[in-house]
């Protein structure tokens, strides 16, 4: 049986996705419970391959079950074998080759920024505290200009190993709160630490360091050496990965 899991996960105490052998990984966790589950290793494949601090509240994961069990039961013993900063929402039988990554069609971040001059101690480990006086309007006319299908290369890292820089780009948006700016990408995939770069060039814009019509001609340059600092990790969150048979929660 090949199973399709939904899970959120606290990415702060976690080396990103991925397994290393330097630490903890949301990867590495999973695998972990499901070899005390089932008694042999099993691989366990994302949708996205989140950094180091990275969030996400609706992440999406499949591997194959060595032994039949109840979807039910799979799901409870995931979340007791599992850390509690990882639950897993949602247990799926799907076909022998669901792919979380290529079948994905779109997926969807946000990125917070905490406003007060004071910190909170509650989302500091979920917002980056940026307080300094920031033109709004100006950082979502900066932000409209990426929709639509964009070479990304001035985005990406350094140490991003995609063939294909293009990105399309459905949804790039602030919402505004009293204490809070959350920036919301909805994108068919996203380059490494692209939303980060894009986050720390829109705050150069908001405060002026940078126009908008600079951002335009960025994305022109192809050029990372031309755009802003990466944004920390922790303001960054992935919220759902959607498929053609339907919207993951």
């Amino acid at each position: 049986m090949h199973c399709k899991i939904t899970l959120q996960y606290d990415g702060t105490e976690f080396l990103g996705w991925q397994v290393q052998p330097q630490g903890p990984t949301i990867q590495g966790a999973l695998e972990d419970a499901l070899a005390k589950l089932f008694g042999v290793r099993t691989r366990v494949t994302a949708a996205g391959r989140t950094d180091a601090g990275v969030h996400a509240l609706g992440q999406v994961a499949s591997f194959h079950c060595p032994k039949l069990i109840a979807l039910e039961d799979l799901q409870r013993a995931l979340n007791a074998l599992t850390p509690a900063a990882i639950a897993v929402t949602e247990v799926a039988a799907v076909a022998d080759d669901f792919d979380p990554r290529r079948h994905a069609r779109r997926r969807t971040y946000c990125y917070r920024l905490w406003r007060p001059r004071w910190r909170s101690p509650f989302w500091h480990r979920y917002a980056w505290h940026v307080w300094a006086p920031i033109d709004l309007d100006r950082m979502q006319t900066a932000a409209a200009l990426l929709v639509g299908e964009h070479d990304f290369s001035s985005f990406q890292a350094a140490d991003c190993d995609a063939v294909n820089p293009v990105r399309r780009v459905f949804r790039s948006e602030f919402e505004a709160s009293a204490e809070q700016l959350v920036y919301t990408i909805e994108a068919t995939a996203f380059l490494r630490h692209m939303v980060r770069n894009i986050i720390g060039t829109l705050i150069e814009a908001g405060t002026g360091e940078r126009s908008v019509e600079q951002v335009r001609v960025l994305l022109a340059l192809r050029d990372r050496r031309h755009a802003g600092p990466t944004a920390p990790a922790h303001g960054l969150c992935l919220l759902r990965v959607d498929y053609d048979f339907g919207r993951e929660d």
